[in-house]
């Protein structure tokens, strides 16, 4: 049997409007996570940048799942906020989340997202070694 890259999907509305996967696993353990967003069921959940940034993350978690790995294997966060003065809520529930973990950060101010009542999206990385 020959490794493969195993892609997985989500209820998310743009995965299949703009033809990408919600996590993609590489031969060798690597799973990359797309931007995820506080969008559940269709809605924006409610809250504020913290309370957004949580929710973003446990998208994160649930594509993950799929490929059976968990919050303890991410390597890699990035986060993606609209406003400068949400970096400590964001921040926060980071520290909250991964703590334990450690992964290797980034935290970056962007323009804007898909939706203008986003305030965060984040992206994963996670690995274990032999997963296919």
């Amino acid at each position: 049997m020959t490794d493969s890259v195993r892609r997985f999907s989500s209820d998310a509305p743009w995965e299949e409007k703009f033809g990408y996967s919600r996590a993609v696993q590489l031969p060798g353990g690597l799973v990359l996570v797309s931007g995820c967003t506080s969008v559940a069921d269709g809605e924006i959940s409610e809250g504020g940048p913290y309370e957004q940034a949580v929710a973003s993350f446990k998208v994160a978690f649930d594509a993950l799942k799929q490929a059976g790995l968990g919050r303890e294997d991410i390597v890699r966060t990035r986060m993606y906020l609209t406003h400068a003065r949400d970096v400590d809520e964001v921040g926060r529930a980071h520290k909250e989340l991964f703590d334990d973990v450690r992964p290797a950060a980034s935290m970056v101010v962007v323009a804007g997202l898909v939706d203008p009542s986003l305030v965060v999206e984040v992206e994963v990385e996670a690995y274990r070694a032999g997963e296919r």
